[in-house]
């Protein structure tokens, strides 16, 4: 009797160890699906004139990778976009939701903007019902994204490495001697920063640093067949596009290389095919690609020749990879309200005598378009709600927000976090425009400038960078 009852004990025990392992078992996916806009949707911005969609020079996607471990199952969702309102992004978030039977829900969900510049700004600029439209299917592709992944789990294990391109990388912004930098839009004159349209005769140096490392997040099954490889890097975009023309830019070429590169080759329909990812860290002081000198591209040439090149790299470094099987899994989400730099009445009184005013008037060839931008913001509301995350996978974290941040906060944030393997996606959940630090808004130039591109109150970048290392501290726990 002694005997059974033994048997019996030592019998429960392995059963709540195997359904402990069960549950404990970490899995992923991933998958892709095509995003590309219809001929004729909006690829304009206030600033950067592309016109409507006339051709697709290569396809554009919403790229989602799912994870789960001990019952959590997230998201991460990067889409070939220039940015994307909080509204789509929060109908795709839905809809994978109810999908999913809520296994992944709304605040477990990562979606972000590359930044290309010739893909759509799916936050009304464009006004015509095509857009509407286009922004009702992108939100439903994007959750087909996540929902095909979803559909695919197994078990898998992850792991981080990095490395560094610092003569890929240049802060756009420079630092200028007093009195030598040109009046701005609003025809006011002091401030020190040559940036985007600035002018002066006295630069001194670039104005911020900026982060050349280069990220790379890589999960495999246990077999060690990759299901996907995603990168995270601080560059602003490529270019070199011909109007109208839809491109992923570098960010699809990379997706596309490690793709080609790593592409499986067992018969088994039933093993999905890798999926490249790339997204975007700290950007908003960077520019495009540092070019060598001589070095010449036709259209769309050089965002093939950076893509290529940065997964090559991240490839060889994948062999440098200590895998997890079994990390923690664990997501933050919290919303941040922030004040709007609202113009006031002698800005608009400004907006109004310029955009009624002959073009000989205006201080700055881009005055009329911030004339029309003040009139723009003094609609919006008084202050906005951002939403911020932090996620934890093991011993790597990812911080995001819905801004273009500049590298001295992510720079800050990776030399504060908890986690030693920590980056950032930006322009994630929505859109907060340029993030520069109080110090650099002192200085000015195009990035400071209010507009729709640049909204939220001067102490914001502090507010929000503390607030997302509080969170990463919370992961720690």
């Amino acid at each position: 009797m002694k005997i059974s009852i033994f048997c019996v004990f030592i019998f429960c025990i392995s059963i709540t160890h195997q359904n402990s392992t069960a549950q404990a078992e970490f899995r992923a996916a991933a998958a892709k699906v095509d995003i590309s806009p219809a001929n004729g949707v909006s690829l304009d911005g206030s600033i950067s004139k592309n016109g409507p969609v006339t051709s697709i020079h290569d396809p554009i996607h919403a790229r989602a990778l799912v994870l789960e471990s001990d019952s959590t199952r997230i998201a991460i969702v990067i889409c070939d976009l220039c940015m994307a309102g909080r509204e789509v992004f929060d109908h795709a978030k839905q809809l994978i939701q109810q999908k999913t039977n809520s296994k992944i829900p709304v605040s477990n969900i990562l979606i972000a903007a590359t930044h290309t510049h010739a893909a759509p700004r799916a936050i009304h600029i464009g006004k015509k019902p095509i857009d509407d439209e286009y922004h009702r299917l992108l939100a439903e592709k994007i959750a087909a994204a996540v929902i095909q992944a979803n559909s695919q789990l197994a078990p898998a294990r992850i792991g981080y490495t990095s490395f560094e391109k610092p003569k890929l990388i240049a802060c756009r912004r420079f630092l200028c001697k007093p009195g030598t930098v040109g009046p701005n839009v609003f025809g006011e004159t002091g401030e020190r920063i040559k940036s985007v349209a600035g002018t002066s005769s006295g630069v001194i140096e670039p104005a911020g640093p900026t982060d050349p490392q280069f990220s790379v997040l890589s999960v495999q099954n246990l077999a060690g067949k990759p299901i996907c490889v995603l990168g995270n890097f601080s560059v602003h975009y490529c270019g070199g596009y011909k109007r109208g023309a839809v491109s992923a830019d570098y960010f699809g070429y990379f997706s596309e290389a490690i793709e080609t590169n790593l592409r499986s080759r067992q018969a088994d329909p039933q093993v999905p095919d890798v999926i490249g990812i790339m997204s975007n860290g700290t950007s908003g002081n960077t520019g495009a690609f540092r070019k060598s000198a001589g070095q010449k591209f036709s259209a769309f040439e050089a965002m093939l020749f950076y893509g290529r090149m940065l997964a090559m790299d991240a490839i060889k470094t994948l062999e440098q990879i200590s895998y997890q099987n079994d990390p923690t899994i664990q997501i933050i989400e919290r919303e941040l309200q922030l004040k709007v730099r609202r113009p006031d009445k002698n800005r608009l009184a400004w907006s109004e005598k310029v955009l009624a005013g002959p073009r000989s008037k205006w201080p700055h060839r881009w005055s009329k378009i911030y004339a029309d931008e003040a009139q723009h913001l003094s609609k919006y509301p008084e202050s906005v709600s951002l939403k911020l995350q932090a996620i934890r996978i093991g011993d790597i974290a990812i911080a995001s927000c819905p801004c273009e941040v500049f590298a001295e906060t992510g720079l800050e944030i990776k030399k504060q976090s908890p986690f030693k393997k920590t980056f950032t996606i930006e322009l994630a959940n929505g859109y907060g425009g340029y993030l520069p630090p109080r110090k650099q808004h002192e200085l000015g130039g195009y990035e400071t400038w209010p507009a729709r591109s640049s909204f939220l109150e001067v102490d914001a970048e502090e507010k929000i960078r503390l607030k997302l290392l509080s969170m990463l501290e919370e992961l720690k726990r």
